[in-house]
């Protein structure tokens, strides 16, 4: 008897973290499904999971980004790193919205679907471009710090690294304290992590509860053409790009995305996500510590390319629904507003709505949309932030290429969960 258990802990054990992941997303959908509305009764699990993993982010992001920049020593390279970074994800970003516009225009999600004009749910005000640039600079760094402002986080971390390079070998000091503390945020992460798979079987218990068959056929097509977007973008574009313009087996940047794309998928948080998505990049993917430090902070923040796949699908579909034609001009206008806005939108559950209703707003489509695009959020942000994860891998991956800084060794090798479970 001892042996069989010790046996099963083995295999347990030995798993990859995607497979358990994988085991405990089927596992608490079916749960969800038989337990009904009284699945909430699993979702401290997962709120557990969620609130371990929120603890990570604000000091993994402000000292993985200080060591980040410290660690390049050369600011032109930073600015370089950066310049790359940021017309990679605003140009993934302009070819997911115009996926999801043709995919609206294909399938029409929203003929036939009679929308009803009730009060919209009160989304917050997106903010202006000007807005967003004002509000990068915090006031208090201390007080960002303590909000969890990220993208005042990210500018007060570049800032402080590039002073830190700067001032030479006086700031050695603080630098080598920068790099333990970052070293134990990973070790923090790794065992988190640990913790994925049963959090991960609570949401997915609490999600499949709540919400069941009924919500999801009505709107099987809207759901559907987000999905095969999603999909389309991932399969498509992603490895198109990896296999283009960085030469590397697409497969391989495919398998190293499972992990951070099952926890975005359950916990539909970009930055959530973030210490997954660098533990991948690092032992995955042969990505350096500087360029995946600096490269993925900045993609939870500003890249949101399933975020705008999922504008252009849900503004044809409210256009459909209520009967609004819309021009060439309009679509041109959501493409640019989506792009831009993606920018100082936060990676955090819900943001899509602030978002869509910034597109609404722009091309004239009615608010009252909101109300039911709302009851499907979350089933669409699952898929939305796990693009957007998949975006902020494969952009690191190009950028630590280009700059000669990703390990392909590392890169085109099994990875060690898998070597061990083979064992």
């Amino acid at each position: 008897m001892e042996q069989a258990i010790a046996t099963q802990n083995g295999f347990w054990s030995g798993m990859p973290l995607w497979k358990k992941i994988l085991i405990g997303m089927v596992l608490g959908t079916l749960v969800g499904a038989v337990m009904g509305p009284d699945a909430e009764i699993l979702k401290p699990i997962g709120t557990l999971f969620i609130n371990a993993i929120k603890m990570l982010i604000v000091p993994l992001v402000f000292c993985s980004l200080v060591v980040g920049v410290t660690s390049m020593q050369d600011t032109r390279k930073m600015g370089r790193i950066g310049l790359k970074s940021v017309l990679l994800y605003l140009g993934t970003t302009t070819v997911a919205i115009s996926i999801g516009l043709g995919l609206g225009t294909l399938l029409t999600p929203g003929a036939g679907i009679s929308m009803s004009v009730e009060a919209a749910p009160v989304a917050k005000e997106a903010p202006t471009l000007i807005q967003t640039l004002l509000n990068m600079i915090p006031k208090n760094p201390i007080s960002a710090l303590a909000a969890g402002n990220i993208l005042q986080i990210i500018v007060f971390a570049l800032g402080l690294g590039i002073a830190l390079s700067l001032c030479g070998e006086k700031a050695q000091p603080a630098i080598k304290v920068f790099e333990s503390l970052a070293e134990g945020m990973y070790k923090l992460t790794e065992l988190v992590m640990k913790l994925a798979p049963y959090g991960i079987f609570g949401l997915m218990a609490w999600v499949a509860g709540k919400y069941g068959m009924d919500i999801l056929l009505p709107l099987i097509k809207v759901i559907g053409a987000v999905y095969i977007g999603c999909l389309v973008h991932v399969l498509v574009v992603y490895t198109g790009l990896i296999s283009s313009l960085g030469r590397l087996n697409p497969r391989r940047y495919l398998k190293g995305l499972l992990n951070p794309a099952s926890v975005a998928f359950t916990t539909t948080s970009s930055s959530g996500t973030l210490p997954a998505t660098i533990k991948a990049a690092r032992e995955e993917m042969g990505v350096s510590k500087g360029i995946s430090s600096f490269v993925l902070p900045l993609g939870a923040t500003i890249n949101m390319d399933g975020t705008a796949l999922y504008q252009g699908v849900c503004a044809l579909f409210i256009a459909q629904a209520f009967g609004v034609d819309l021009a060439f001009s309009d679509y041109l206008l959501i493409i640019m507003t989506s792009t831009l806005a993606s920018i100082g939108t936060a990676g955090v559950p819900g943001a899509g709505l602030i978002m869509l209703s910034l597109v609404l707003t722009t091309v004239g489509l009615p608010m009252e949309g909101l109300a039911i695009v709302a009851g499907i959020d979350r089933i669409l942000d699952m898929a939305r932030t796990s693009v957007n994860v998949c975006g902020d891998l494969m952009v690191s991956i190009l950028v630590g290429k280009s700059e000669n800084e990703l390990d392909e060794s590392v890169y085109n090798q099994v990875s060690s969960e898998s070597r061990t479970a083979t064992a």
